[in-house]
């Protein structure tokens, strides 16, 4: 249990001084040098204290969707513009007037309209 006890302190430091680089970094406008320093520190601090098989979990699984997600919600306004192109485009363009594609490229192109933005 020394092990553990040793590896959860190794972790904390690294985390603590990874936040320290991070807010440094912030503070200076976003320096990137500073920035990648805090990153490294907190991820590897991370996977100390709560190990490696749940650090990878954390980040496939909550921010890796959360990715996803936000990137879907950025650029949601763009969707019907490139479904409307791609539309346009000769062999694309018949692509989607399939009959299983039809639908979703309709639902995509129409999703605004909807949404009222």
């Amino acid at each position: 249990s020394f092990f553990f006890l040793m590896s959860a302190e190794i972790g904390m430091g690294l985390t603590g001084f990874g936040v320290f680089f991070l807010f440094f970094g912030m503070m200076l406008f976003f320096d990137k040098a500073l920035l990648a320093i805090g990153n490294i520190l907190f991820v590897s601090g991370l996977s100390f204290v709560i190990g490696l098989e749940r650090t990878f979990s954390f980040f496939l699984g909550g921010v890796l969707v959360g990715s996803i997600y936000g990137f879907f919600l950025l650029f949601r306004g763009f969707f019907p513009v490139a479904v409307g192109f791609i539309r346009r485009v000769p062999v694309l363009g018949s692509l989607l007037s399939l009959p299983g594609i039809s639908a979703v490229s309709v639902t995509l192109r129409h999703f605004n309209l909807n949404k009222g933005h």
